[in-house]
């Protein structure tokens, strides 16, 4: 029985860090469900259609593939801004939710991250975890990544882009970003990632020991 683990949170707080940190530890399948709908929104702008027909960006959604996202190309923020347009259509949520639920169900278990993975996409997850930090820590972070690549960063539009994104994700009809009812929740604002992996592990093993 496969075993799969929810991570949930806002941008920047370090829960793809997380989810790959511990999908290596456990030798788990991990999903950044956020690439699909990048992945459907590049497929988009590739092919030169419009994003704001839903019908056009469902098809494209039905036919990610969810082996082969990249992430250094997915990660442009032309692509970015696409996916956040077409993320809050209804069929293609419904589209990539779906494909999400089944590579949820791989062996022998999954760690899937995004904003709505313990409450709409694997409600039933063995184990939820909701990873936060305040908007500033996380503008720094994106600063200090943006910087650590060689590229100039202003800092104050970095903080008002992370604002602008919790009120988009946290205030969408469907799906919004909260935290499950019984997730776990982790504020990484004071802890390192060291510390976060730490904690994420007991709970995980605690659920192991439980399947046994």
């Amino acid at each position: 029985m496969t075993l799969t683990i929810a991570i949930d949170g806002p941008a920047a707080a370090g829960k793809g860090t997380l989810s790959r940190q511990i999908a290596e530890e456990y030798g788990f399948h991990h999903l950044d469900t956020g690439l699909t709908y990048r992945a459907t929104a590049k497929a988009l702008l590739d092919a030169g259609l419009p994003l704001d027909d839903e019908a056009v960006a469902e098809r494209m959604a039905l036919e990610v593939e969810l082996s082969g996202l990249d992430r250094s190309i997915l990660s442009a923020h032309a692509i970015g801004e696409a996916a956040s347009k077409i993320a809050v259509m209804p069929a293609v949520r419904r589209a990539l939710v779906e494909a999400q639920r089944a590579f949820s169900k791989k062996e022998p278990g999954t760690v899937l991250d995004g904003r709505d993975i313990g409450t709409v996409v694997c409600p039933d997850a063995a184990v939820k975890l909701y990873v936060t930090a305040s908007p500033e820590v996380r503008a720094k972070r994106r600063f200090d990544e943006i910087v650590g690549n060689g590229a100039v960063a202003d800092y104050a539009a970095i903080f008002d882009d992370v604002k602008k994104r919790d009120e988009r994700d946290m205030g969408r009809a469907d799906s919004p970003l909260r935290p499950a009812d019984d997730a776990h929740l982790l504020d990484t604002s004071e802890m390192s990632i060291e510390a976060a992996f730490q904690a994420a592990k007991s709970l995980i093993d605690a659920a192991l020991i439980k399947k046994i």
